[in-house]
């Protein structure tokens, strides 16, 4: 480590956060990185525990702990402590094919689990990735790696969402033929059409996927496989198949006036701001807008979350997130201790820019929609009730609280409540079974072959909606698979 008492001497130094009255006159990213050689203390900071749990990726009180993709987070910390920057990338892109994918939209499991968050001042392993692969790019570093040698085996890549870039990333430095198929007009699944730009700004996608066509990988977007695009032909032409399409089927609220005009999935809303930013800068007008309209978004998650901030920005009258859940403590309970990941209550960007600009929180919790109330066809209005929540039989049962209904305007109402599974048409068009969570089967957790030769699956299709960074430990999982079909053999690392 690059100085055995480094966490003692040096306090925790995030990137910079352009205030959120600033932020929100546009979309661009709002963190600023801090100086190199800050950057290096902050390296110091990390005392190389014996036992690291920020790169351990073990199960807790049924919750990982620690990164998935085990990155080696102490040795480039050290590295980066040390001014060695070009290794700090050689450790980090060992187990991470994109830190500037997870560097940017990760929660940071890592830092969680870092032995210094007892006492609330982690590591900044979140923002110490963000420099190694930032630096990088900034100095030339990330130059194409083409294979030497071409193996002759085709790989097709259903959906290049992180899972699906991975697992392209991976066979195509292995020497296979790799052609990734996408149904919109964009390359980058969730992480371009689900994420906002000021989260994830989408030259960071374009500058990845241009490096990956230099080292050989073929995008083809448009192509809607299992409808216009036929699988059985894909499965005919490729020696293997990948499906990494995501869990897309939304979880709706089924509610007396569900059909009113007004109320979206929150996907949508999200996919239409972000095409219409970089169609035509929003001035297209074919988005879906909430400027000055009185906004309810369910689901306090990080979607939700994304809703608000965008909603802020196109300039909304005002704003209310329900949760179902109650208000999380504010510290640790003391049966959710550490290493566990902390229930705890976070404000995230979006609802720090809803209290600025309306001076109130915008979240309601135990809360949630019992009617949408229209006027002329349009959402005017949308009925809440308060929820309590009882254990019964072992598990928790949700009930209403008599008299607690309330009608608040709502003239755009977005639903931001999960996902419930993969859509059936493209499970279907390949012949795989599904489980009844509608994620694609396998003989377990760790194998990504399907029932149907040739056919892998990978990402939030095979485990269900989840991270960024667990779509890439399962893309790189799924692609050592497919290697060891393809060639009775591997010699691939999938972390």
């Amino acid at each position: 480590m690059g100085k055995p008492t480094g966490f003692m001497e040096y306090t925790r130094e995030d990137n910079n956060t352009i205030p959120a009255l600033e932020r929100i006159k546009n979309y661009k990213e709002f963190h600023t990185p801090i100086q190199p050689e800050e950057r290096r203390l902050q390296g110091a900071r990390c005392m190389n525990c014996g036992v690291p749990m920020c790169q351990s990726a073990i199960r807790l009180a049924g919750m990982v702990t620690g990164c998935p993709l085990h990155n080696l987070i102490p040795e480039w910390n050290d590295e980066i402590s040390t001014g060695n920057d070009h290794m700090a990338l050689y450790r980090l892109l060992k187990t991470n094919n994109f830190p500037e994918f997870t560097g940017r939209v990760c929660p940071a499991l890592c830092e969680k689990a870092c032995i210094c968050s007892q006492y609330e001042s982690p590591v900044t392993v979140h923002d110490n990735e963000l420099y190694i692969i930032e630096s990088a790019f900034a100095h030339g570093d990330m130059q194409p790696h083409i294979p030497p040698v071409r193996s002759g085996k085709t790989v097709a890549v259903v959906g290049s969402g992180p899972a699906g870039l991975a697992v392209a990333d991976m066979l195509n430095h292995r020497g296979h033929n790799v052609v990734v198929y996408e149904r919109d007009d964009r390359v980058g699944g969730l992480l371009m059409y689900g994420i906002p730009n000021m989260k994830l700004d989408k030259a960071v996608i374009d500058r990845r996927v241009s490096l990956m066509q230099a080292e050989g990988v073929t995008f083809l977007t448009g192509q809607d496989v299992g409808g216009a695009v036929s699988a059985k032909e894909l499965m005919d032409q490729y020696d293997a198949v990948a499906l990494c399409c995501g869990s897309k089927q939304p979880r709706d609220l089924k509610v007396p006036g569900r059909e009113t005009e007004g109320v979206y999935f929150a996907v949508d809303f999200l996919k239409s701001t972000t095409k219409s930013l970089l169609d035509h800068n929003l001035q297209d007008g074919t988005f879906i807008s909430a400027k000055d309209k009185h906004v309810v978004v369910v689901g306090g998650g990080d979607t939700g979350n994304d809703c608000v901030g965008t909603c802020i920005r196109h300039g909304c009258r005002s704003m209310i997130q329900l949760e179902m859940m109650p208000c999380p403590p504010t510290e640790r309970a003391e049966n959710n201790p550490w290493p566990q990941w902390p229930k705890v209550l976070k404000t995230d960007y979006g609802q720090e820019e809803s209290i600025a600009v309306f001076g109130a929180d915008p979240r309601k919790y135990c809360t949630t929609v019992k009617e949408m109330i229209s006027k002329d066809g349009k959402l005017c209005a949308v009925k809440t009730v308060q929820l309590t929540w009882e254990k019964e039989n072992g598990r928790m049962k949700m009930q209403e609280v008599p008299g607690s209904e309330e009608t608040i305007p709502c003239e755009l109402l977005l639903i931001a409540a999960g996902f419930v599974g993969t859509e059936s048409y493209i499970t279907d068009a390949f012949g795989v079974t599904c489980t009844q969570r509608q994620t694609v089967q396998t003989s377990s957790a760790d194998d990504y072959h399907t029932d149907v030769d040739g056919v892998f699956v990978a990402g939030d299709m095979h485990r269900g909606q989840s991270l960024v960074v667990w779509a890439i430990a399962e893309g790189r999982a799924c692609a050592r698979q497919i290697d060891e079909y393809l060639m009775g053999y591997t010699n691939m690392s999938a972390n």
